[in-house]
């Protein structure tokens, strides 16, 4: 991405408030190469992608949005089998027979299609490049020796689009392989004990991964004033919070 575009993701980002029917989501307009790409924040993990009539959802969840009113995918990205990410009835209410979803094997016996992607596994679909990368537990365990997200079982993706890269982590902890992403653009970090990061966590992760733009996200009743208090003096790294409690 060249110097110019760089610049105007961090300057002309532009935040509306889209409606689709009766319902309202926030959403920001991001620059981009072949026009504005819109992130449309659906609640907790989940997201829509947009740009130029192309449709990608990851994690569309019927509890978040009237997915009956929403646009047909063109992409869908499953990052794991849980129920506040995994939505059997959201899918089928955005399908259409073109639509293309990636998931991991836990998804696969629950979601009808594919294929199935596992951590470090790339695909590129219709000019989208999809990278699954891990996604899991260190610290936070559902009993003793079992974490809430096992590794190897869950993925997170980064999505490039537009010229821009955009890691979506699904559920996580400020893991190692966060060192090893890239550039990133935008970057959606979860945020929410006992499954996911602290606000410690998140600002150790955003600092390793320097993305342009951070959105905390899948944040519950997390204070998010603090992390932005931990980021206030990281200059390069805009921290925007959105609706996605």
């Amino acid at each position: 991405m060249n110097r110019i575009l760089a610049v105007l993701l961090l300057v002309l980002a532009v935040t509306t408030v889209p409606s689709v029917g009766q319902q309202t989501h926030q959403s920001d307009q991001l620059p981009a190469a072949g026009g504005n790409l819109t992130l449309t924040f659906l609640g907790h993990g989940s997201v829509m992608i947009s740009q130029a009539g192309k449709i990608i959802y990851v994690d569309p969840v019927s509890r978040y949005a009237e997915f009956a009113q929403m646009p047909k995918a063109d992409l869908i990205l499953i990052t794991h089998e849980h129920g506040d990410h995994r939505d059997s009835v959201a899918i089928e209410r955005v399908r259409k027979e073109a639509t293309v979803i990636l998931l991991t094997q836990s998804c696969a016996p629950f979601v009808r299609g594919g294929p199935v992607l596992r951590n470090g596994d790339t695909r590129t679909i219709s000019g989208v490049g999809i990278e699954a990368v891990p996604a899991y537990n260190l610290v936070h365990m559902a009993r003793k020796g079992v974490p809430f997200h096992p590794k190897g079982s869950g993925n997170g993706y980064v999505v490039s689009i537009g010229g821009l890269r955009i890691y979506i982590a699904g559920d996580t902890e400020n893991i190692p392989e966060m060192s090893n992403l890239g550039t990133i653009d935008c970057a959606f970090l979860p945020m929410n004990l006992p499954y996911t990061m602290t606000p410690e966590m998140v600002a150790e992760a955003a600092k390793r991964i320097k993305p342009r733009i951070l959105y905390p996200y899948h944040f519950g009743n997390t204070d998010t004033g603090k992390l932005v208090e931990l980021l206030k003096d990281v200059s390069n790294i805009e921290v925007r919070i959105r609706d996605m409690t």
